[in-house]
């Protein structure tokens, strides 16, 4: 237990004195030591911001102490900013009077880093005149992923240091940069031996005593953004080929304004920029989603009915059935975390195959740098092929991924209840189908759980997780504790046609195909649609995969403008064409072709094309997926409308930005979505039945974040 503030107490020869619950002051002969200590992860809390001001201050006046250094307990150093304070009342010492007691002191000032320094930690540590750090430390400023900017002068420190270029690709993606890099790049100065950063850190400030170093100010050296004020060209470049990347978002360009603002600008002028650009970031529509987000993924991992001490089923051996594009990638997802896999296939050929997909994928990654050619021997060594299901019987957890049909998956079942070990879980890969049906065929329907991977399995974060009627807690602990492992995002959801992602889905696919049929082009959907902030619209998707997955040519009649365009060999972009023209480089533009096709349907219906508004397309689209999403919470298939969120942002491409359909239809007011829903219900049907959360929502003056 720490003692009451400044309180002095003995520690061996040394007296500490406790600055208050979270930060201490020690003299170790002429060197003083504040150590932080506020788990878990020393964030900038205002009782941090205080304890680290009155330190430096009592370190100051202290006349023993020729230098000082700056240390932290636990597992990391200052990881960054307390986001639970954004937008609060300011308490405490703020953080730039921390740095300019940092930054100002007479003594020389040492951070020691270990862990990670992150954001405002890193801007802690800039202001120091010297930095030292272990090798596995990282260092990074990773606000563009709350939508925000650094806004402690990291904006304005980090490219004195590095350079506009290295800045700008560090603030942009917020990567966190290892220890060896950083010291390349000076913004370490010295690494210490992992288990010695203390003392390294301690002899360091020695010598800085001893050899009279100067006291380096990083805001005052210029060096390097006067290089950069004779290469203009340096942002302009880095907007042409970041402008796919951050499309939409608005802290991507904030940041590189306030690069700019370096290169360009005095100090203290930059450091205005920043202030003000941040302020605007902060207290904007983006930056908020972006935030809530942050804690939406967090919260998806607590599920109220499995207790945290829940026991955990040991995974160390994987089967997969099924060698196919999901198999595969299935696979790829276990042996990438180490754990070994079987695959088993029917067919010799199809086995050969997938297992060939796989190194092809891992060999790519590695042409990239991505891996090491040992590391693809390493993994494909994790991996190995079968075409016996009783290979199944030692493994830890099997997952069917086979075609979607229940017959198949309720035989492969069947068979695995008989030969698989007892404990074993029993998963199945379907998007849609019945879990519990699934389950009934086995004598162990608590083993059995959903794992919806998603295209491709190996790169898509999304795992929903699919509790059936009798899924066992542990079953359910383990599965989302195992997602974390293999480096997936876990959602827990309900049994219902379609689960939660692609229930919602259907909705959005549902209107943008009626819309057509009613005089709006495909491209005008996929604009608006991408205009808000999508990846790619629905009918540039369907062309990407291939219009003719699931269409079977003997059977197709010309009921519908998808069998229409198949039979014409119109099947995506891989066959040049569907429902766009594409030249050899797979350029998308409107096609005279399909826009014939469409407005024969419309005659041949009895209607006249109208014009639809951006607007409608855009209310068509979305206000059905904030109303599914509603009916699902009401039906109690997800725990929380953020869990709603968290699906739509990692498995469908949702634009972080706008915060998921929940989050959005907060934004744009519950009363205005069920106002639309009703009058499209008059208009169109009950395709646009309001659900009755949504209508009880509106009457109670609440939000879906209340819920």
């Amino acid at each position: 237990m720490r003692e009451a503030a400044c309180k002095d107490i003995y520690r061996g020869t040394a007296i500490m004195t406790a600055i208050n619950e979270v930060t201490d002051l020690t003299v170790e002969g002429d060197v003083a030591v504040i150590t932080l200590n506020s788990p878990p992860v020393n964030a900038l809390s205002a009782k941090v911001r205080q304890g680290l001001y009155d330190g430096f201050k009592a370190a100051g006046a202290d006349a023993a102490a020729k230098a000082i250094v700056l240390i932290c307990d636990g597992r990391t150093f200052i990881a960054g900013a307390d986001i639970t304070e954004f937008g609060g009342a300011m308490k405490g010492a703020s953080l730039p009077e921390v740095q300019d007691m940092m930054e100002n002191s007479p003594k020389p000032v040492v951070a020691a880093i270990h862990g990670t320094a992150l954001g405002g930690g890193l801007e802690v540590a800039l202001c120091a005149h010297y930095r030292v750090a272990v090798p596995s430390a990282k260092v990074g400023l990773p606000e563009v992923n709350l939508g925000l900017l650094p806004g402690a002068g990291g904006t304005q420190r980090l490219p004195r240091i590095v350079g506009a270029q290295k800045a700008l690709e560090m603030m942009t993606s917020g990567q966190h940069v290892p220890a060896k890099a950083a010291l390349a790049m000076g913004l370490v100065d010295e690494l210490a031996e992992e288990g010695k950063l203390r003392e390294t850190a301690i002899a360091f400030a020695k010598k800085c005593v001893a050899e009279n170093k100067p006291l380096v100010k990083v805001r005052d050296n210029n060096t390097k953004v006067e290089a950069d004020r004779a290469n203009p060209d340096i942002f302009a470049n880095f907007r042409k080929a970041n402008a796919r990347k951050f499309r939409g978002f608005l802290a991507p360009e904030y940041n590189i304004r306030c690069v700019e603002a370096a290169v360009n600008l005095p100090f203290d002028e930059g450091l205005a920029v920043e202030r003000k650009l941040f302020m605007e970031l902060m207290t904007g529509s983006q930056s908020a989603a972006q935030r809530y987000a942050f804690f939406a993924e967090r919260a998806a991992q607590k599920i109220p009915d499995v207790p945290d001490d829940t026991a955990l089923i040991p995974v160390n051996k994987v089967g997969v059935i099924g060698a196919g594009t999901m198999g595969g990638g299935i696979a790829m997802n276990f042996a990438n975390a180490g754990i070994a896999v079987t695959i088993v296939e029917v067919k010799q050929d199809a086995l050969e195959r997938g297992l060939s997909t796989i190194r092809k994928n891992y060999e790519r990654t590695a042409a990239r740098g991505g891996l090491t050619a040992e590391q693809v021997e390493e993994r494909m060594g994790l991996i190995s092929g079968s075409l016996d299901m009783n290979d199944l019987a030692d493994k830890d957890l099997v997952i069917e991924a086979v075609f979607e049909r229940m017959d198949i998956k309720k035989d492969i079942f069947t068979k695995l209840d008989a030969i698989c070990k007892a404990g074993a879980i029993l998963a199945t890969n379907t998007s849609a189908l019945n879990i519990d049906e699934i389950a009934s065929v086995t004598k162990r329907p608590e083993a059995v759980i959903g794992l919806h991977f998603f295209s491709p399995a190996n790169v898509m974060k999304l795992l929903e997780i699919v509790r059936a009627d009798h899924t066992s807690k542990e079953v359910i602990a383990t599965s989302m504790k195992l997602a974390k492992k293999i480096g997936k995002v876990a959602v827990l959801v309900g049994v219902c046609p379609g689960f939660v992602g692609n229930r919602i889905l259907f909705q959005r696919q549902r209107e943008a195909q009626k819309l057509v049929l009613e005089g709006a082009m495909p491209w005008d959907v996929d604009r608006v649609l991408y205009d808000f902030g999508f990846p790619m619209g629905p009918f540039a998707m369907s062309d990407l995969a291939g219009l003719d997955i699931g269409w079977v040519k003997e059977k197709s009649n010309g009921e519908t403008i998808r069998d229409v365009l198949c039979e014409m060999d119109r099947r995506g972009q891989k066959t040049g064409a569907g429902y766009y023209d594409y030249d050899e480089n797979r350029n998308a533009k409107p096609s005279p072709v399909t826009e014939k096709i469409i407005n024969d349907f419309i005659v041949k219906s009895g209607r006249n094309p109208r014009k639809i508004s951006d607007e409608e397309i855009l209310e068509r689209c979305i206000y059905p997926m904030i109303n599914e999403g509603a009916k699902i919470l009401e039906e109690g298939k997800a725990i929380r409308a953020s869990d709603i969120d968290v699906v739509w942002e990692y498995g469908y491409g949702w634009p972080v930005y706008r915060g998921g359909p929940m989050w959005y239809g907060d934004q744009v007011g519950a009363a205005k979505v069920l106002e639309k829903m009703k009058e499209f219900q008059g208009a169109m049907g009950d395709d646009f039945k309001p659900s009755a959360l949504l209508e009880k929502i509106v009457a109670e003056g609440k939000t879906f974040a209340d819920l």
